[in-house]
């Protein structure tokens, strides 16, 4: 159908302040009217339908269950792609950042594996149906990155870049919750020891997909914790280069208002999954955006005991949902919110299309009107069950459809 013209009939569609009934026109790829005459194009059937923007997903990882399906299975990193590519246009979401963790472990998180599905994303771009982009979601203990950075950064894909530290989150004391943990380049940050029981449990699994002995993975975590008196330095390196190509950035976890501060001094201006309310309201008191993840409204709950997304919607402190480690959360986290009364559905689906569009500089997608990319996803809402894509758009390449 590329390059043919369309004109979706008589659907209830979501535009940005309203749902309506109406017909929109798409030709190369492109919106050309709203309620305009047929003119000859190919009508799809609206009516008892639901059409809405594409699904824009600034974080997600669940490619990783692609690449390794079971613990220490491994299989080839372009079928693997190529599956998620099919997955993410089945699941309306028409742009994809791809949530590449490069870290100092080996195996599914190295940055090996980062440069496979970097060079995969590459070569396969001509066969991909979804705009798949990357979020390099970089260990800041991690200097072996730096290459695989500066490459995709550089790259005809505008990438972003998210700042981890799941180093220094790993090795906190116990007697610290999580969501409590202080700025991570305090001077007397609270250390567990490295020998405790309750920490080398901790770690068997970190281990085991690493493809590694636990008493191997401690020893290792221990000598790249030796090198935190360089990881400040290395960070602003690291944020000066994507300044300089204009890349969006992201803080992860933020569990305090000195680290929001920190890395939005660095031009990281988006909070990715802030773990406690005081980080939230820092966030917004510095007219950051803010993202949680999809699941979590889907299921009225983080898995890791962070603030509820619903919660912090309604209260003002939530811009954007991402899909984060499952894919169909985007719609599903719509039909929970929707069914709770969060709000109405024109601002909610901004939170899954327009707002994340918006912070990744993408101003040609994520809304419905005429001169936009067609990124569209027509759906079956029946009113007494949830819904189900039917076809997804994605601009001028083959898109999904089950019609």
């Amino acid at each position: 159908m590329q390059g043919k013209a369309e004109l979706i009939e008589g659907a209830r569609v979501i535009f940005e302040d309203r749902v309506e009934t109406a017909s929109v026109r798409i030709e190369a790829g492109v919106i050309t009217g709203i309620d305009v005459a047929r003119d000859g194009a190919t009508v799809v059937p609206g009516r008892g339908r639901v059409l809405a923007p594409a699904f824009v997903d600034i974080h997600g990882d669940a490619f990783e269950r692609q690449l390794q399906p079971r613990p220490g299975v491994s299989v080839g990193t372009e079928a693997a792609l190529l599956e998620t590519d099919r997955q993410l246009a089945a699941n309306g979401i028409a742009t994809a950042y791809h949530a590449l963790t490069l870290s100092w472990e080996p195996g599914l998180r190295s940055v090996e594996t980062g440069w496979q599905v970097v060079r995969a994303l590459e070569h396969l771009r001509p066969r991909l149906t979804v705009d798949n982009r990357i979020q390099l979601r970089w260990e800041t203990f991690c200097p072996e990155a730096e290459p695989l950075i500066a490459h995709v950064l550089a790259g005809q894909d505008r990438p972003a870049l998210a700042f981890n530290d799941h180093t220094s989150a790993a090795l906190l004391h116990p007697s610290v919750a999580l969501h409590d943990r202080p700025f991570d380049q305090l001077a007397d940050y609270p250390l567990t020891d490295l020998a405790a029981p309750a920490f080398l449990h901790k770690m068997e699994a970190r281990a085991k997909r690493s493809h590694m002995t636990t008493p191997d993975y401690v020893a290792l975590i221990a000598e790249v914790w030796a090198r935190r008196p360089q990881v400040p330095a290395l960070i602003d390196h690291i944020a000066a280069l994507a300044r300089t190509h204009g890349t969006p950035m992201l803080s992860h976890d933020d569990s305090q208002p000195e680290t929001r501060a920190y890395y939005r001094g660095l031009g990281a201006t988006v909070a990715e999954f802030p773990m406690h309310e005081r980080a939230f309201l820092a966030a917004r008191e510095g007219g950051d955006l803010i993202v949680l993840g999809a699941p979590n409204a889907m299921r009225g709950g983080s898995h890791l005991g962070s603030p509820g997304a619903a919660a912090m919607i309604a209260r003002g402190l939530c811009d954007i949902l991402a899909s984060d480690y499952f894919y169909p959360a985007m719609l599903g986290a719509v039909v929970r919110l929707l069914a709770d009364g969060v709000a109405d559905l024109p601002a909610l689906w901004k939170l899954v299309a327009a707002n994340p569009a918006a912070a990744m500089g993408l101003t040609d997608r994520g809304r419905i009107a005429p001169g936009l990319r067609a990124d569209l996803v027509l759906l079956d809402w029946p009113e007494d069950g949830p819904p189900a894509p039917l076809r997804t758009w994605v601009s001028d390449r083959g898109g999904y459809s089950a019609l």
